[in-house]
């Protein structure tokens, strides 16, 4: 009797003790809710609360973000504080260089978009805008090191990371790293499934993604 006494005390004690630790956690920055879930910063690493302040993504140093983002930059260089747009929140992995690559993660914390991206945008409307880099391997050299040719496109990429339009191939948009400067994206969408596009000559073109709706 004793013994059950002491483990049903335990059980009683343990759901307020867990859920006192989760809302007594010091953070030092907590931003705003957005599709459920609010970033929360301990140091350099970010994870995700939701409104019951428990921790349902936990702190990882891999997510996008920027004190002093220009916010009314699209890409990257604008994402002052991790977020969830459509579902998913930008992580970045140093890849080739130690240049950052950017890609997605779902509510979580799984990553369904790999970082095969040298700028990108949150997701709006189920859609985003990013240069996407695809490696092409020519053999290897007289000292047997690989030989690996990029390709830089800009392209449309839908929720699940598929591309869904091409829209210009992106010349010397990666460099050594003491070089290296983040490409500017030159489209953008204005509504669901229309599309505008920077040219060579410095005019502007409209693309519908859907010419069928």
């Amino acid at each position: 009797m004793k013994n059950f006494i002491t483990i049903l005390t335990l059980l009683l004690i343990l759901p307020i003790t867990a859920n006192g630790q989760t809302e007594n956690i010091q953070y030092d920055e907590i931003t705003s809710f957005s599709e459920g879930l609010a970033a929360v910063r301990v140091g350099n690493q970010w994870g995700f609360i939701n409104e019951d302040a428990k921790l349902v993504i936990d702190f990882r140093d891999d997510l996008v973000w920027n004190q002093e983002a220009d916010t009314s930059i699209p890409g990257v260089m604008g994402i002052r504080y991790p977020e969830f747009k459509n579902g998913r929140c930008m992580i970045q992995k140093l890849k080739v260089n130690n240049i950052p690559f950017y890609g997605f993660i779902d509510k979580t914390g799984k990553t369904v978009i790999q970082p095969e991206y040298l700028n990108i945008t949150q997701f709006d409307q189920g859609n985003a805008i990013g240069i996407y880099v695809r490696e092409i391997f020519q053999g290897k050299n007289e000292i047997k090191l690989d030989i690996v040719e990029y390709i830089f496109t800009e392209v449309v990429v839908n929720n699940d990371g598929e591309i869904i339009w091409p829209i210009a191939e992106r010349e010397h948009a990666l460099t050594a790293k003491r070089r290296y400067e983040i490409p500017e994206l030159h489209a953008k969408l204005i509504a669901k499934d229309l599309l505008v596009f920077k040219t060579k000559d410095n005019k502007w073109e409209t693309k519908k993604l859907n010419p069928n709706l």
